[in-house]
Parts: structure tokens; sequence; C-alpha cells
């Protein structure tokens, strides 16, 4: 189903009781419409589409509200990784402080005149940045038409990464959604929903958290980090730490945290005199560089020592024998 089409199809008149303003003016929303539309090939695609759904639901005598930010609820299972420093959401605040906001959110009415989100979140989230009212279209949902809607819109928009519909799979599942929901809010099989489960449940929240959506990223660099992660969580927990981490974009983040994970081990001695020595273990061969600069005299001693230390090593095998 079209995103248009899932916006018909959702759409009712203003809730009896519903608070906020009616928003009924049909020039109000051709112009706001035509002054979206942006350099870029995608803002004009995506502003042209939203003009004639919101064309088609006005001609048809439909109505929406604006709503308090303050008055919206998110919805009960989350379907974003959000991002302290997410340049699309910063183009979103942007783009509807200049325009208006074209596209109306989907909410479902709460009891004290309050309402949740059912799709929408981040053009709810930008206009309570901006202090504005969010236009709204409410309908009465169940918990599964909720859901299912949410993960349609979501799909429509091609928003969600990968690991975000996973997450948002395996959340719902938490929630003891049946699967056969899961798959229609996806619009996935039974295969892949396994697979999105699967991955999200392998993979610690934090550490998905830290890298993000990764919105480049599909299903086979995130199984790679399932598949290297197992004894080696300390290590990513190290890199995600790192200053130079944080400053990277999301996917960028994935690809270090992989390279980290993906590198043989190596396991520096530092002496007592200095760092005269590195002991580097790899492909069954331990390899040791002595710094003659630190240490001038050192190399010479062990060489001079190694027989020695050879037979002390083998008298101590023969003895644990």
């Amino acid at each position: 189903m079209s995103r248009k089409a899932t916006i018909d199809n959702l759409f009712i008149a203003k809730m009896p009781g519903a608070t906020g303003t009616i928003v009924s003016s049909p020039d109000r929303v051709r112009t706001g419409a035509i002054s979206a539309m942006g350099t870029s090939l995608k803002e004009l695609t995506a502003g042209a589409k939203a003009a004639a759904a919101m064309q088609e639901m006005l001609a048809a005598g439909s109505t929406m509200i604006e709503i308090d930010p303050k008055d919206i609820d998110a919805s009960p299972v989350v379907d974003r990784i959000v991002m302290a420093n997410d340049p699309q959401f910063n183009e979103l605040v942007a783009s509807i402080r200049e325009a208006g906001q074209q596209v109306p959110i989907l909410v479902r009415p709460l009891d004290g005149h309050r309402f949740q989100i059912a799709y929408g979140h981040r053009r709810a989230r930008a206009c309570a940045t901006l202090g504005i009212k969010v236009k709204a279209l409410v309908r009465r949902l169940t918990d599964d038409e909720l859901v299912v809607a949410q993960g349609k819109e979501n799909l429509d928009r091609k928003d969600l990464s990968f690991i975000e519909k996973a997450l948002f799979a395996r959340r719902l599942e938490d929630q003891g959604y049946d699967r056969t929901v899961i798959m229609t809010a996806l619009s996935t099989e039974k295969g892949n929903l396994s697979r999105y489960i699967a991955v999200a449940r392998a993979l610690p929240d934090p550490l998905i958290h830290a890298i993000g959506p990764a919105v480049r990223a599909g299903r086979s660099r995130w199984t790679a980090l399932v598949e290297l992660l197992p004894g080696k969580e300390s290590l990513a927990d190290a890199v995600i730490a790192t200053p130079e981490f944080q400053s990277l974009e999301s996917d960028a983040r994935l690809s270090a945290v992989l390279r980290a994970l993906s590198r043989p081990e190596n396991k520096a001695i530092d002496w007592s005199c200095g760092k005269a020595a590195r002991i580097e273990r790899k492909n069954n061969r331990t390899i040791l560089t002595i710094d003659e600069t630190a240490a001038p005299a050192f190399g010479a001693f062990l060489t001079r020592r190694l027989e020695d230390l050879f037979r002390e090593y083998q008298e101590g095998r023969e003895d644990a024998n």
C-alpha cells in the first residue's frame, strides 16, 4: 500500500471531544505544500505527494486538528534510534520552520483530552522544538492497528534502517504482539522477521544505540557484528567510549566497531624500565621486538640468557608432568 493510500485509509474527521484548532483551509495547505518544495529531487517528490494527499482529503470534506505537543504521548513501541546529533532531524526542523508542517501525524485519542502518536514522532518532536502546534489526523485505533499504521507509514517513507526495523520487531514481540501482526507492520515474511529479531536479540542495546541507525548498513554488516562480538564486548565498549568514535556519523561508527573487532589481538608488555619490548601474538606465532633506543643492551642480554630460559621452561614442564 502506498503512503498516500495509508493516510487516506487511516484518516477520519475530528473526533468528538478532541481538543485543538480545526484546520480546514485548502489554500493554506496548498500554499504550504508549494513553499515546501526544496532544491533536491527528494524534497520535491515528497512535497508533491504530500500536497496531492492533502488536496484529496480536503476535497472529500475531511478535517484535521492542531495539538499542543505537550498533549501528545509517544507510541508504546519505539521505532527509531534517536541520536544526539542528527543532521536529518535538524533539516526537518529547518524545513518546518521555513515552510510549515506539510504532512500531518496520526494520533489516537486517550482519556483526559490527550493523544498518542501512531506515526510522525519526528514531526511532533520538530514542532515541539519550534514551539508550535502539531497538525494531526485523529482516529480511534486498537493497539494492533496503531503498530500496523506505525510500521506501514515508516516503510512507505523508507525512513527506518535495518537495525531500527530489527529493534521495532523485537520490541513488539517483547510486548506480546503476535508475529502475524508484526509481519503486517513491517510488510515482511516469516523468515525475514526471524532474522530481524535474532539480530536485535544478539546485540546489547547500549551498543546499538551508541552506533545509531546506520541507514546505509544492511543485514550483512549487522550480522557480521553479531558474529564478531562474542568474547570482545569489552573491546567494543572501549571503542564506543573514545572521543574519535563520538565524532563519527552513524555508518562510520559501525565500520569503526567492525574494524576493531576484526583485528588480531595484540598484547604489549611494558617493562619497569620503560617500553623496552613489545610482544605480538598472532597466527600461532609470538614476535618479540626490542627497542634498542630505550634499552640498548637489553637485546644482547636476552640473547645470552635465551638458552638458559628455554632450559628452565623445559624443566618446568617436566616437573608439571
